[in-house]
This record gives C-alpha cells, sequence and structure tokens, in this order.
C-alpha cells in the first residue's frame, strides 16, 4: 500500500462541555494542548495522520475558522490542505458527508476516505498506523470499516461495538452491531465477550459513503451534491448558506454505520488497548494521561486531580476523589466519579444567561 493514499476528513467541532472550565464555546478542547506536548489536540490528530494522507480536508464551524488558520496556516493555501466552514452544527454526518463529496469530486469515486475526530489522544501513533493500514484494505473491498479499541476497563462513557466473523482482510471482522453507552453491569459482561470500545473512526471508499446516504437518506444526498456541486463557483457561499440548514442533523453513527452494519457492510480492525487512545471525555480521563497541572498542596488528600490556570495555590485537606480546576473566571469543584456530569452544570449556565462563561 502506498504510504499515502488516505483522504484525511476531520470534523473540528463541538465545545467539549465536560472539560468546562477550560474548554469553552470560543475556545473547544480541540484548540488546547491539554496534554503538555506543545501540540494542540487539532495539530497532534494531523501529526499522527501524515505519514498517510494524500489529502486532509479539517470541518469546523465559523467561529473556530481563525484560530485553525492560526494553528495550521498551511490548510489556508495548500492545494492539498483543505479547511471547510460550516455555517452551523448539524451534528456528524453532514459535516463528513460534505467534506466527503468534496473528495469525490476532486480525486473521484474510489478515493478512500477516513474520518477522525479532532479531540482525542492516541498515545501511539505508530500502532494507530498498523491498525489504519488494513481498515484502508478493507475500505477499498467495499466496506465502511472501523477502528474499535480493546477496552481497558468496563467504561459506560463509550458506545462499543459487537465483532463478528473473520474476513479475508487480515485484521478485519465483520460488525454484528453497534451499542449504545452501557450501564455498569452491562460494561463488565463486554469485558468478557471481546466487544471493543467504538471510536468514531471510519473508514471507506467515497462512492460508497454517497452510495448509502443515496439509499438510506436521499434528501440528505441531494443538498450534499448540490452544495459539492457549486463549490468553488460564484454560488458556492449562497448555495451552502441556502442548503445547509436543512440538511438532517444526524450523527454519522446512526445514519449509516449501524444500518449498513445491519446489513453486513461493515468492518472493524480491533486494535489493542496499547494504542492508549481516549476521547479525553473528563476530567478523570484528563487526569489518568496527564496527571496534575499546576500548584497543588495535599493533606491527606488522596485521588485528587488538580487543574490551575491562575497562579493560584490549592491547598487539599482531608479530602478524596475530587477535581479541581481553576480559571481567571470560574472554580469547579466535582466528585471523580461525577466528571461526567460537568456538561449539566454548563446547561444550568446557559440557563442562566451566563454567556459569558460559556
Amino acid at each position: 500500500m502506498s504510504t499515502h493514499d488516505l483522504h484525511v476528513i476531520i470534523p473540528a467541532g463541538g465545545a467539549g462541555t465536560r472539560l468546562w472550565p477550560l474548554s469553552r464555546r470560543s475556545r473547544p478542547k480541540f484548540l488546547l494542548d491539554l496534554t503538555g506536548s506543545g501540540r494542540t489536540l487539532l495539530q497532534a490528530t494531523v501529526d499522527r495522520l501524515e505519514p498517510r494522507a494524500a489529502s486532509v480536508t479539517i470541518v469546523t464551524g465559523a467561529a473556530h475558522r481563525e484560530a485553525v488558520l492560526d494553528q495550521l496556516p498551511e490548510f489556508g493555501d495548500h492545494t492539498d490542505r483543505h479547511l471547510v466552514t460550516e455555517p452551523s452544527g448539524r451534528d456528524s454526518m453532514p459535516a463528513i458527508g460534505l467534506a466527503t463529496y468534496l473528495v469525490r469530486r476532486r480525486y473521484g469515486a474510489d478515493a478512500v476516505v477516513g474520518s477522525f475526530a479532532a479531540d482525542h489522544l492516541i498515545a501511539r501513533p505508530d500502532l494507530f498506523l498498523e491498525a489504519l493500514d488494513p481498515a484502508v484494505a478493507a475500505a477499498r473491498q467495499g466496506y465502511v470499516t472501523t477502528i474499535g479499541i480493546t477496552p481497558t476497563e468496563p467504561s459506560t462513557a463509550y458506545g462499543y461495538i459487537r465483532p463478528g466473523a473473520e474476513l479475508a482482510v487480515a485484521g478485519a471482522r465483520l460488525v454484528t452491531s453497534f451499542v449504545e453507552k452501557p450501564d455498569a453491569g452491562t460494561a463488565r459482561r463486554y469485558l468478557g465477550e471481546d466487544y471493543l470500545w467504538n471510536a468514531g473512526m471510519f473508514v471507506m471508499r467515497a462512492g460508497v459513503l454517497a452510495d448509502h446516504l443515496r439509499r438510506l437518506h436521499p434528501d440528505l444526498d441531494a443538498g450534499l451534491e448540490r452544495i459539492a456541486g457549486a463549490w468553488g463557483g460564484r454560488e458556492e457561499r449562497a448555495t451552502l448558506d441556502s442548503v445547509w440548514p436543512t440538511l438532517t442533523r444526524i450523527a454519522i453513527d446512526h445514519a449509516v454505520a449501524e444500518p449498513v452494519a445491519a446489513e453486513g457492510g461493515v468492518a472493524v480492525v480491533p486494535a489493542g488497548a496499547g494504542l492508549g487512545w481516549t476521547d479525553l471525555g473528563d476530567f478523570r480521563a484528563l487526569g489518568e494521561v496527564r496527571g496534575d497541572a499546576g500548584d497543588a498542596v495535599r493533606v491527606d488528600a488522596p485521588a485528587t486531580v488538580v487543574y490551575t490556570g491562575t497562579g493560584q495555590r490549592v491547598v487539599l485537606v482531608g479530602v478524596e476523589d475530587l477535581v479541581v480546576v481553576t480559571t481567571p473566571d470560574a472554580v469547579l469543584v466535582t466528585r471523580d466519579a461525577a466528571a461526567q456530569q460537568v456538561k449539566r452544570a454548563v446547561d444550568e449556565l446557559a440557563g442562566e444567561g451566563r454567556t459569558d462563561l460559556l
């Protein structure tokens, strides 16, 4: 396989509300260097895909366009580095679909596209590339292919993939079904039944995705065809502004992956836990990756995670399993077990009209 034969799509949206107050609407987590590596999550995503990328298309919101270009200036004028600005968020399928239709227009229906989130972390990019190669091979055989992660714990924070029979492509298996986030008991059972975490990575030929959308969501297909047909011409802006709001708001999992899996058309390449994948979905996950970031003193205060961005010294006495985060305008204190519920606090602030804190 050529080392540059994958057309990479990176949806860069969302606000990362479970990492509030570090992540905000104006500065979501994909624009942040949360690991202390010197590279933001978006930059790191582009870096690890570079060895396989024939082209890269980032899809982001209008509010983040300039920040993306500040971090990745080559996407402003590079012929194989494209930045697509969506007028509003309509979930992952319209964003991935538009980028795919543009790739098909530029490179043909047989071009293999791969969609990878902008705000995930992979500790071992070399192992990721080892899993990516058979995923591309399975995509060339007509499958919608995903990379599933071997679970390290019975997590209720992730969706799961149930793998089936082995396929002719080495390392790939048929997907029996996708499963929504389970309860704790079900997650423990999944550990013993070879289920995989769904990391939201999808690899397929551009024409295959378009064919599935045409069959399963003809209105969405028609709208994307109109926008892609006008792209680069005088009517691009007007067509995008008029058609985009009419597109079905739906995730790629529900639009394509789940129904096509039920038909036997989805493959998965299992990746080992050594990959070090996480979606950094809450402060517990971030603490496992980075540990503390800031100045803290602990007295009988085990299993706490501290992030300070204000120069304040945090002193913890006689408490455990806490997350403490300080920024110039907000302080978050939560239990480690409640880390997934931070989004509810952001919703409360929005309900109070505190847009200055969002």
